[in-house]
């Protein structure tokens, strides 16, 4: 069990949401979700150890909310992974500064393999 696993998981998709948290809370994670974007630039304290971030959100673009969380001194060196079914989402997440990608549709399994890698370090 991962009891001291924190991911965050951004996306205004409801089902996603759910099925992700799902996933990680079988894992032993502790899981937090938002579905606004604007409240994740105001991130300062309480930090997670992963953030799942997906590229279109409602009211805030993924893209600027990491650029954003990337510049701060606060949360420069949270993880964040992007996750979008954007076709260029390897060269996005190179140009914004995000430590990782998932391309949608991926499977649970990829998803959680690949916040491990960042929850492990």
């Amino acid at each position: 069990m991962n009891s001291t696993g924190d991911v965050l998981i951004a996306d205004d998709d409801p089902a996603i949401v759910e099925a992700i948290s799902a996933i990680f809370e079988d894992a032993g994670y502790t899981i937090r979700n938002l579905r606004e974007g604007e409240t994740l630039e105001t991130l300062q304290e309480d930090l997670p150890r992963v953030l799942l971030l997906d590229i279109w959100m409602s009211g805030k673009d993924g893209r600027d909310i990491c650029r954003h969380l990337k510049s701060q001194p606060a949360t420069r060196h949270l993880p964040i992974i992007l996750i979008s079914a954007n076709n260029n989402i390897q060269q996005i997440a190179a140009e914004i500064g995000a430590d990782g990608y998932l391309a949608k549709p991926c499977t649970m399994a990829e998803i959680l393999a690949t916040v491990e890698k960042y929850l492990a370090s």
